[in-house]
């Protein structure tokens, strides 16, 4: 994958939050949340798609940067955690990468996260699609980069979709207790919809 190629498929996710604002704080709402999910992922993608830099570790250095200067909450500082791991986990100057190498920054963005959060997958968040998307890619790794990023995407879907029948265990969704089964985590379905922006 070229750095021209995942720019434009960090556009490309733009679009389809944008897209999907509406239905992200539907969801969020009917969890229990705020209901301003779509607005806060909105958001993170915009600042994402603003960011700069010539190699990768600069690139993604940067989505880091403006998701903490252009956005604000929780969803910024989760997805700024996603990127800073991706970016330490790439060698500088680098303008493309293999499928080794992206699965290695995949790998480095998901244990970044992990250190930021307790919430894992089973607990009706964001990692609910994440964690298998990333499990997935790396499993796939020896099929080619194609590959690797139909598995993430598949199992991103399948990992949102669970979450309509589990109880939330973070964030204000866990107030409900059982009354937040019932619904897919907006979270998740957003995370769900940027990994299928990496598939051709």
């Amino acid at each position: 994958m070229t750095l021209e190629q995942f720019k434009a498929i960090w556009q490309k996710a733009q679009i389809d939050i944008n897209a999907n604002e509406k239905r992200f704080s539907e969801l969020d709402a009917a969890t229990g949340g705020d209901g301003d999910h779509g607005t806060a992922i909105v958001a993170a993608l915009n600042a994402i798609v603003h960011a700069e830099g010539d190699d990768f570790k600069a690139y993604i250095t940067d989505m880091a940067e403006k998701l903490e200067t252009e956005a604000s909450g929780s969803t910024s500082s989760l997805y700024g955690a996603w990127c800073e791991g991706m970016a330490d986990a790439v060698a500088a100057g680098k303008t493309e990468l293999d499928a080794e190498e992206l699965a290695e920054m995949f790998e480095g963005g998901f244990d970044e996260i992990c250190c930021v959060t307790k919430a894992r997958k089973g607990d009706k968040t964001m990692m609910d699609a994440l964690q298998p998307a990333t499990e997935a890619l790396l499993a796939a790794k020896d099929q080619g980069e194609a590959a690797m990023f139909a598995a993430a995407a598949a199992a991103a879907k399948a990992g949102s979709e669970a979450t309509a029948q589990m109880q939330a265990k973070f964030g204000r969704a866990r107030n409900l207790g059982e009354r937040s089964i019932g619904a897919i985590d907006a979270g998740s379905a957003s995370m769900a919809v940027i990994f299928a922006a990496f598939v051709a």
